[in-house]
């Protein structure tokens, strides 16, 4: 019996869901670079300027551990725990969406005592409430927090955070998702006191998905030798670094290269860019797009003093289909956006406008189709 298949023809989209985003076209043309194999020494080169570039984007100096992970940005949110987190450890949980839930799922699952805070959809934790958690908890070891909760809108107040932690002299590790900040929005890794936190490569960067940018500061390395339960080898950054960092390397995993030279391409467009720019360019486009959008009668699920610029959940009025509008968005209009994101999540529609998508053309492209499939 033979077996055929059809050559690949997958469909024009614009990607304007919570993730993954349109790929740079530039970024595109780096797939197509001749490939380097993982032990040749100018690939080690390459990575030592990626390891740069990454520095740079996160906004961290010369302590601590900056890499990716060859694998999706779930995999370094739940790295760091196994780095990190022995049983009966304390962990102080911070959740209020999809993202945040599953943070709080992978510290039970390495054992810790779990201390939960949770807020509802579309709004986040104050500070001043974590703050009692970490004065009635002085054992914590982490507080983990999502900077940018892509299932809800929200974005939490990761700098406030940060200070007041630092001020309070608390010894908890700050622990931050920032998948879909990084790129999009200011993060200063070493300046607000970020511990271990991580982002993806398809969001803000405009890369393809596969990789998890990473930056660990010298207090959370500290931690993790101090770790004494077992970390999975492929996650094991002790192990990693000497791959990454050391030279002459240590073989750890064949690498994605391909992959790899998306990222560095991403993150060199980023740079070139200028992250203030960068910054500002997200931001016009997704307050933009939230202004028109709130104009033709929507209403959005963020608390407006916490909604976030590079995705914006609007609300499914009474008696919409609102599965049926996305099918429509994409048979109609090429355009993806997404949906509520798990069992408890209300009837929404999340625009993201991140990466090449962050721009108004982008955003009026999205309100043409909420006019036509729903005129006013």
């Amino acid at each position: 019996m033979t077996t055929t298949l059809p050559p690949l023809a997958p469909g024009e989209r614009l990607l304007c869901g919570p993730g993954p985003s349109n790929v740079h076209p530039t970024v595109l043309e780096a797939l197509q670079l001749p490939m380097n194999g993982h032990l040749d020494p100018d690939f080690w080169d390459i990575l030592v300027d990626l390891v740069a570039g990454m520095r740079a984007l996160w906004r961290r100096g010369d302590q601590g551990l900056t890499i990716a992970l060859s694998a999706s940005g779930t995999s370094a949110m739940e790295a760091g725990f196994m780095n990190l987190i022995d049983p009966g450890d304390t962990v102080i949980s911070c959740h209020w969406g999809f993202f945040g839930s599953r943070l709080n799922d992978f510290a039970h699952r390495v054992g810790a005592d779990v201390v939960e805070l949770t807020a509802e959809f579309g709004h986040v934790v104050p500070v001043d409430r974590i703050m009692e958690a970490v004065a009635a908890h002085p054992e914590a070891k982490v507080v983990s927090v999502v900077h940018a909760e892509t299932s809800t809108g929200a974005e939490f107040p990761l700098r406030d955070l940060a200070e007041t932690l630092r001020a309070a002299g608390s010894d908890a590790l700050l622990y931050a998702d920032c998948v879909t900040s990084l790129g999009g929005q200011q993060v200063e890794a070493e300046a607000w006191g970020l511990d271990y936190a991580y982002s993806c490569s398809q969001k803000a960067l405009g890369c393809p998905p596969g990789l998890a940018p990473v930056t660990i500061s010298d207090r959370a390395i500290a931690a993790m030798q101090r770790h004494h339960g077992p970390t999975p080898y492929y996650y094991d950054f002790e192990e990693l670094a000497k791959y990454w960092i050391d030279r002459p390397i240590t073989y750890h995993h064949t690498m994605p290269i391909l992959q790899f030279y998306a990222l560095y391409t991403g993150v060199r467009l980023a740079l070139e860019e200028g992250l203030e720019a960068r910054w500002a360019r997200n931001e016009d486009a997704g307050r933009y797009f939230q202004e028109e959008i709130r104009s033709r009668g929507f209403e959005l699920l963020a608390d407006p003093d916490h909604q976030l610029v590079e995705l914006t959940a609007v609300k499914v009025p009474e008696g919409i289909d609102g599965k049926e509008v996305q099918a429509r968005f994409l048979r109609e209009f090429n355009l993806e956006v997404g949906g509520g994101l798990g069992p408890k999540a209300p009837p929404i529609w999340r625009v993201g406008l991140m990466g090449v998508n962050a721009n108004r053309e982008a955003a009026d492209r999205v309100l043409a189709a909420f006019d036509a499939v729903l005129p006013r």
